[in-house]
């Protein structure tokens, strides 16, 4: 599948960005789906994940209470509302989707995502 993210990336300090993704002919509701991001001369970390079925959800300790990852099952999406932001959240941000996961399961390991979109570049000033 091919992921599209959707959603402007720059913004001041203490401002929000909201993030949505969604699958090209497929049902994104299939998938479990989660948020990376990487920084310049970093690795791509966890963001964020969202289980199939909604229920269970995962943050990274550094957005917990700033960020908040949802679905809509009905519209095919997932989104990242983002909160708050500090300028070390600038980074690009990619979504992402793992197919080989039951309902209720969910994983933040980014090796187990078969599928990522394009990356956005998210940049916050101070």
């Amino acid at each position: 599948i091919q992921l599209q993210a959707s959603g402007r990336g720059l913004v001041q300090a203490r401002g929000f960005l909201r993030f949505s993704c969604a699958p090209s002919h497929r049902d994104f509701n299939t998938y479990a789906a989660g948020w990376f991001r990487q920084a310049p001369g970093k690795e791509r970390d966890f963001v964020a994940g969202i289980s199939r079925s909604g229920r269970k959800i995962f943050y990274a300790e550094s957005v917990k209470g700033r960020f908040t990852v949802s679905r809509d099952i009905p519209k095919n999406q997932v989104y990242l509302q983002m909160d708050l932001l500090k300028p070390e959240d600038s980074a690009v941000y990619f979504c992402a989707a793992d197919a080989d996961k039951r309902y209720d399961e969910l994983s933040n390991r980014e090796y187990e995502y078969e599928y990522w979109g394009q990356g956005t570049q998210v940049t916050v000033s101070s």
